[in-house]
């Protein structure tokens, strides 16, 4: 299969190569395979920044991820972002919303999910007596971290590109190993794609419940979606309902 240079420019973007068998010569700091009798020949495997970078960023704690985070200059985004949007709520929550990329206010606040759509969020999850303040004396099951996809907003809120989500992954992955949520709900087309590596349309994935490196997970609407569709609120309410049986553990099959 011979690759385009755009399909190849995805690889690269997200630190893949093709595998093939590797001799390695430990000295040297890229790493080249033998050429191989296969009839598929493949060009010399290289330990590429990005991994380095996946590497790097699989081993900081909360206070040097969003330095990381806050220093990113891996995508174009960096050059139009005013600020990044790390994440919000506490670090021991058991619930974990993950949202899709920052919006103009989301930008210049430094906060994901305000505004309107942050407002109907929040009062959807008062409404289970849930919060994502970082202050107070709630316990864990009723605190909850929000974080984006993406977190830098792409110009004029256009969807982000695929290199774009590669390149911003391993810091929402490495967020969701710190946090070690009991429940993640994915809100909105993008934060599906990036967790559950699925093009289905959200009203064929809601309704039950998913897996993310075996962490329940809920598929839900954005709050942005629900503000210009009204009739599927009932339908996110039955979605959060459902999150708050499997966080209490009344796990239902999927």
């Amino acid at each position: 299969m011979a690759w385009t240079e755009r399909q190849q420019a995805m690889l690269d973007a997200m630190g893949l190569r093709l595998w093939v068998p590797p001799v390695l010569d430990v000295a040297s700091e890229a790493v080249e395979v033998a050429p191989v009798s296969a009839p598929l020949a493949a060009a010399p495997a290289v330990i590429t920044p990005a991994v380095r970078a996946r590497a790097d960023i699989a081993a900081l704690d909360w206070p040097s991820l969003r330095t990381a985070v806050a220093g990113c200059t891996a995508c174009g985004l960096c050059q139009s972002r005013t600020q990044t949007v790390f994440g919000v709520g506490h670090p021991r929550a058991q619930w974990l919303v993950v949202g899709e990329a920052p919006g103009a206010e989301e930008d210049a606040q430094g906060e994901p999910f305000v505004g309107a759509s942050g407002q109907l969020l929040d009062r959807m999850l008062a409404a289970l007596q849930l919060t994502r303040s970082s202050e107070g004396d709630a316990p864990p099951s009723q605190r909850v971290y929000i974080a984006n996809t993406l977190k830098c907003r792409p110009p004029r809120n256009r969807n982000p590109s695929i290199e774009e989500m590669a390149q911003c992954e391993p810091f929402l992955v490495r967020q969701i190993e710190l946090l070690q949520p009991r429940i993640i709900l994915a809100m909105g087309k993008f934060a599906v794609q990036a967790l559950l590596r699925s093009d289905e349309p959200i009203g064929k994935l809601r309704g039950r419940v998913h897996r993310y490196q075996g962490v329940p997970l809920v598929v839900t609407y954005h709050p942005a979606y629900l503000l210009r569709s009204l009739q599927e609120k009932a339908k996110a309410w039955e979605d959060l309902c459902l999150a708050a049986d499997v966080a209490e553990g009344a796990d239902r099959p999927s």
